[in-house]
């Protein structure tokens, strides 16, 4: 019998915490999401989030390898719960464009998560952070080398979460 492991409440509001203060810290972090948000001009995204990578690298670096996996289980419970054909109905995209899609609306915080989540219109057609759909996944390897065993048994891959699609 296989055991699923799926994040604790705790780790979940770390997860949270631990984007936001990645925001916090670049300076005027809510003014550049808010920028994010409510722009139709895509080509700016990347110069906007970079600043927030390099913050959450920064924050996340010193963790061990028991709480990165924890912060990627959490990540990838994100990524999956969102995982729906109603928010990439408007997010538009492939099957990576839409993790990458789904990564951007993890990326913007708890707050825009939670908005999309409960009304796919608040998403956003063609935005995207790759980078945010492994992050955790790929610093483990840096630091560790090795990728991190969530033991969560789910996908975050497009369509992976059968009861949305």
């Amino acid at each position: 019998m296989t055991t699923t492991t799926l994040p604790t409440e705790a780790e979940i509001t770390i997860f949270w915490s631990l984007l936001e203060s990645a925001w916090e810290r670049v300076g005027s972090g809510t003014e550049r999401r808010a920028a994010l948000i409510s722009s139709s001009d895509r080509s700016s995204d990347d110069a906007l989030l970079d600043p927030f990578l390099a913050e959450l690298r920064t924050l996340s670096a010193g963790l061990t390898s028991a709480e990165l996996t924890a912060l990627d289980r959490a990540l990838e419970r994100s990524l999956f719960d969102i995982d729906r054909a109603s928010i990439q109905e408007i997010t538009d995209g492939s099957d990576d464009g839409f993790l990458y899609c789904r990564g951007f609306i993890v990326a913007m915080g708890r707050e825009h998560y939670d908005a999309v989540l409960a009304d796919p219109q608040n998403a956003l057609t063609d935005a995207e952070c790759e980078e945010m759909c492994y992050f955790f996944t790929h610093l483990h390897n840096d630091l560790f080398g090795s990728y991190p065993e969530t033991g969560s048994g789910i996908s975050r891959e497009t369509a992976s979460n059968p009861a949305h699609w």
